[in-house]
């Protein structure tokens, strides 16, 4: 079933839309062991170190292009999310432009109460920009929708994720801090 703003869009773009939901999984690639990187963007969220979280995050968005095959992607982490009458941003996709490479901004504290986001929800924030790149990169959509299938992919790549931090944690007896 598709998004009420599906009935707005052109022919063509709802052609893209559809090819996009009908996409519905994104393993991650083979042999891309994440689950280290991901515990260091936990644990510099916990100890509120923006440049911990900065090169953890660069360094999971390295390994996942190259899995999937795609152009880089440089990331950034700001401290404040930005926010406005509509609500709060939490992320951004910047596609590549001629020479400059793409680009994700992710902010590390809610707006309102300044608060470091949830280790879950930062994480998800980081997959769903990336999951925008694979649209165009690995996909070869000429646009990236958020469908059913694109919240699909973006889950089962951050699941997939988890689940290597999971069992590292559990290989280690450390009880991680989520």
């Amino acid at each position: 079933m598709p998004f009420s703003y599906y009935a707005k869009l052109s022919p063509t773009r709802q052609r893209i839309y559809r090819r996009s939901d009908a996409i519905e999984t994104l393993p991650l690639p083979a042999g891309v062991m994440a689950g280290a990187i991901v515990g260091r963007i936990r644990d510099g969220l916990l100890d509120d170190d923006v440049k911990a979280v900065q090169r953890a995050c660069q360094a999971l968005v390295d390994v996942l292009v190259q899995g999937y095959r795609v152009p880089p992607i440089r990331l950034r982490v700001l401290a404040r999310r930005p926010a406005d009458d509509y609500g709060e941003l939490h992320g951004l996709y910047e596609p590549e432009e001629g020479r400059t490479p793409a680009r994700i901004t992710v902010w590390m504290r809610t707006a309102a109460k300044k608060q470091v986001v949830a280790f879950k929800t930062f994480l998800r924030t980081v997959v769903h920009e990336v999951g925008h790149h694979l649209d165009y990169e690995h996909f070869k959509l000429e646009e990236t929708f958020h469908t059913e299938g694109f919240y699909k992919r973006e889950s089962a790549l951050a699941n997939a994720l988890l689940a290597q931090c999971a069992a590292l944690d559990a290989q280690s007896g450390e009880l991680p801090g989520l």
